[in-house]
């Protein structure tokens, strides 16, 4: 590291559990984060703060004025502007150390495995299941873990999923979910609404834990399940086992 990174990455270089040589693994990290939304704004912004070398962005959406309430890598100057662009362009402002490469793309089966493959780790904030059902079994087709958070009108989710660790015991994102729910069951804050800081909590917390996984550091949610209630000030962890049925990970015992 240079002089200028060892005054910006002072703080984590001051960690025991980081230090310079975790510093310098994360500069050499590569993170692919999808949804460029609520969930993955405050990803972009603490993972670009860290040092993390590369951060690839994917998404196909656009700003829009309604975004702001909550998508905080964005200005009003933004609206109309492809959301990896203006991602881009936040990120290279904050820390001119990290490499931002845009996906301007929905991910799906067809290039998930593509794209996972070109990084260490994923984390998604996506509103849809068949992408996040893709971001699965990339994932573990190629070994690379996957941070996975969810948010409600008030609630969040958030839970790392990397069955290939411990085939049987640790679970995949499947054996959380091993369906598309109904559509009445979905929640779409388009429709429901959702308050702004819970977005920043949940991408936040989830920016913690590829973080963690980057540096191996800690004890990993994989295998539980963190749930936050923003109206009762409350958190709580679950266990989540692994499906001994399920279609994406069982097989690959």
């Amino acid at each position: 590291m240079n002089d200028a990174q060892r005054e910006r990455y002072a703080r984590h270089i001051l960690l025991r559990e980081v230090g310079g040589q975790g510093q310098q693994k994360l500069l050499g990290a590569r993170v692919l984060v999808v949804g460029a939304g609520g969930l993955g704004a405050p990803l972009i912004q603490y993972l670009a703060a860290a040092g993390v070398g590369t951060i690839g962005i994917a998404d196909d959406d656009a700003v829009a004025l309604s975004n702001l309430q909550r998508q905080t890598v964005f200005r009003t100057d933004d609206v109309s502007r492809a959301k990896t662009a203006a991602a881009k362009d936040f990120a290279a402002a904050l820390n001119p150390d990290v490499a931002i490469v845009e996906h301007r793309l929905r991910v799906d089966d067809e290039n998930a495995r593509a794209l996972v493959a070109d990084y260490d780790l994923v984390a998604e904030g996506v509103d849809n299941f068949e992408t996040r059902y893709a971001l699965n079994r990339a994932s573990i087709a190629a070994r690379k873990p996957l941070v996975s958070a969810a948010v409600g009108r008030f609630d969040g989710q958030l839970s790392v999923f990397k069955p290939f660790e411990n085939p049987g015991v640790l679970p995949c994102y499947r054996c959380l979910v091993p369906e598309t729910p109904p559509r009445e069951a979905q929640v779409n804050c388009a429709e429901e609404g959702v308050l702004g800081a819970v977005t920043g909590v949940m991408g936040t917390l989830a920016a913690m834990e590829a973080l963690k996984e980057l540096l191996s550091i800690g004890e990993p949610l994989a295998g539980r399940v963190l749930l936050y209630d923003g109206l009762a000030g409350a958190v709580r962890t679950i266990g989540l086992p692994a499906d001994p049925n399920c279609p994406d990970c069982a097989a690959r015992k």
